[in-house]
């Protein structure tokens, strides 16, 4: 197995089972709408069921069209994740490791909508005057930190080309 295959692989294993375990103790132990107070006025673990996408978008629509559109958006997304990481240099291992964290968010938040019909969330954090960040759950971390490590790691190329252009130019 190849660095690049072995790190893409356990990125995805270890964000799918974390995702997976979470939230399976999370039905298991939390009723609906239940929270357990971690650091007061500050972060809840809760139990909480989001049938659309993120921040709500769609939760309204008839479940049928929005089933059939989150899930087949989600399976393109994942030929896309596939893809993108077949076409990567064998030594790239960031990117695979963000593609791995991209895929594991991805297939556990498709886990939810094919097994309950919408997505368990259970993150919540309230900051400043009050306000409530949308609940979420750890795929959708994994998702964030896989995209964050993608644009870090095109930043720094761009940034590496910046250099090479600038001193080829400057040789001249």
């Amino acid at each position: 197995m190849t660095p690049k295959l072995r790190i893409f692989s356990v990125a995805l294993v270890v964000s799918l089972a974390l995702d997976w375990a979470t939230k399976t103790w999370i039905v298991s132990s939390l009723t609906y709408a239940d929270r357990i107070t971690v650091i007061e006025n500050f972060f809840y673990i809760t139990h909480v069921r989001n049938p659309g996408a993120a921040f709500g978008l769609f939760a309204t629509s008839p479940e049928t069209i929005r089933l059939t559109f989150f899930i087949g958006v989600t399976l393109i997304a994942i030929g896309l994740i596939i893809s993108f990481y077949r076409k990567l240099a064998p030594g790239d291992r960031l990117s695979a490791l963000a593609l791995g964290l991209i895929l594991g968010g991805a297939a556990g938040n498709l886990y939810d909508r094919i097994v309950y019909k919408e997505v368990i969330d259970f993150l919540h954090f309230r900051l400043w005057s009050g306000y409530s960040w949308p609940d979420f759950n750890l795929a959708d971390s994994w998702i964030v930190v896989g995209v964050a490590l993608l644009v870090l790691e095109l930043l720094a190329a761009e940034g590496e080309q910046r250099v090479e252009a600038s001193e080829a130019s400057s040789t001249d």
